[in-house]
């Protein structure tokens, strides 16, 4: 089994002040391939920290995350875009849906930003929102749909491009208890059939325990 990434002593601090605030000590983590894994800890803990982190949305203060062999903090930003775009996806507890846009082509963008034609964006678009049960709403704009929609749409924007890792943070958050379990069940049902992994932040334990991984980060360390 190979790997999607790993970390090597990532810490992360921020500055408040005239003071240094440390969110995360030491962080030591690999992802294999096809392997889902939870992350919880309290409020404040630096999950969504951690995440975008391993991510390459943020950099550690010091460590390493290494992707594909290569030390990602020697890489530049047009580097980490083509990582971004050929490897990782993302769903956030806010769809960050375009509203102008209908749900079809807020999935088909992705991919003719990839330099996909138009109607091959839009059939391959198509097919995954009917797999995610929204044949019939294409057409909607992201305002007209309800908000367990708007995740569907959100996770089949994400899933279109064949990431190799899904991160997700607070996913279902933001649902009600029958949304969220419809859009818990579409994520790790779309990961086992794609053999994907997935990286999920979630204060739902039910949710988490459903994943092959559970980690807990409090201290600024993850533990078992």
């Amino acid at each position: 089994m190979g790997e999607i990434f790993r970390l090597e002593g990532v810490s992360k601090s921020f500055k408040s002040g005239s003071e240094s605030l440390q969110i995360l000590n030491n962080i030591n983590l690999s992802l294999p391939e096809g392997v889902t894994l939870a992350i919880q800890g309290k409020s404040g803990s630096g999950k969504s920290t951690l995440l975008s982190i391993m991510a390459l949305i943020e950099k550690p203060t010091s460590g390493k995350v290494i992707y594909g062999g290569k030390d990602t903090t020697c890489m530049n930003e047009a580097e980490i875009a083509a990582l971004h775009r050929k490897t990782m996806a993302f769903v956030f507890q806010n769809s960050l849906l375009l509203e102008d846009f209908t749900a079809l082509e807020n999935v088909a963008l992705p991919l003719m930003n990839n330099h996909i034609s138009k109607k091959e964006s839009y059939d391959m678009a198509r097919e995954i929102l009917a797999r995610v049960g929204l044949e019939d709403r294409i057409s909607h704009r992201s305002t007209e749909l309800s908000g367990g929609e708007r995740q569907r749409v959100a996770l089949a924007r994400a899933l279109v491009t064949k990431p190799a890792v899904l991160f997700a943070d607070e996913p279902t958050g933001a649902l009600d208890e029958e949304s969220a379990k419809l859009v818990e069940d579409l994520i790790l049902n779309t990961v086992t059939e794609n053999k994907l992994s997935l990286v999920l932040v979630t204060h739902n334990s039910a949710f988490a325990a459903r994943c092959e991984k559970v980690l807990t980060l409090s201290f600024k360390e993850l533990h078992e």
